[in-house]
């Protein structure tokens, strides 16, 4: 079983990330109530030897991108943060879509400023907006991509169809979409992704927790496809622990 994947072929990552959404408050809505644990969990993370985190805008909202700032800044020369845009959050609870060209300008220059980074090198269209053609969210990506603030584009909750949509306007290097063994309803995305050697980014890879234990659930999802890439996210330092047990048993 391979133990890295290759973003975009330059960008090499390990199979087992972290998902930075855990890091804030109830309802993914303002700050962490113990901030110093959630500190902890970020620098614990690049001590096991994770090199990706993915973050976005809309989580907190900024509070996330904040976090990972303070706790990890200046960043490992292996560690790629990947953040998105895409997403508006007013409160707690369900963030609305908002991928306007001029919404996803302003989410993408707020991450960098965030972050303190000069380009990002993962940004991902946090989701499909109905009421904006996705070839125009991503004319936009593209723009920002000539311009250097973006490196590598992804998509999240995308159908296939989407995929083919987006590939059609910019290079597309990762899918993010929710996956795990309750939940396979993308195993045809993952597919896709599969036949074209670009990531799956899993998020909510441990699902409800209702079938096998977290360590199991990840070596499911390690063995299931060689493009698949879990982001388990915990607030937990012991908890980040457990999980990356299953990359060293996987």
């Amino acid at each position: 079983m391979t133990k890295t994947i290759t973003l975009g072929g330059e960008l090499e990552v390990g199979r087992l990330g972290y998902g930075a959404m855990r890091i804030m408050g109830p309802g993914n809505y303002g700050p962490p109530a113990d901030r110093s644990e959630a500190l902890r969990v970020l620098r614990r993370t690049v001590e096991l030897g994770i090199t990706l985190i993915d973050t976005a805008d809309s989580y907190g909202p900024a509070v996330s991108e904040d976090i990972i700032a303070e706790a990890l800044y200046p960043y490992p020369d292996e560690l790629v943060i990947a953040t998105k845009g895409g997403y508006v959050r007013d409160g707690p609870g369900p963030a609305r879509p908002d991928c306007r060209p001029e919404h996803l300008r302003k989410a993408c220059e707020g991450s960098l400023r965030r972050l303190k980074l000069d380009r990002i090198d993962l940004y991902q269209l946090h989701t499909v907006d109905p009421n904006v053609p996705i070839e125009e969210s991503l004319g936009l990506l593209g723009e920002l991509q000539a311009e250097g603030k973006i490196r590598l584009i992804g998509v999240s909750n995308v159908s296939v169809s989407e995929l083919e949509e987006a590939e059609r306007v910019v290079e597309v290097v990762s899918v993010q979409n929710c996956f795990n063994i309750d939940a396979q309803e993308s195993a045809d995305v993952l597919e896709a992704c599969e036949a074209r050697g670009i990531a799956f980014i899993a998020y909510f890879p441990l699902g409800a927790g209702t079938v096998v234990s977290p360590i199991d659930a990840l070596i499911w999802l390690l063995r299931r496809s060689p493009v698949l890439l879990p982001i388990p996210g915990t607030s937990s330092v012991a908890h980040l622990e457990e999980n990356m047990r299953a990359a060293a048993l996987s």
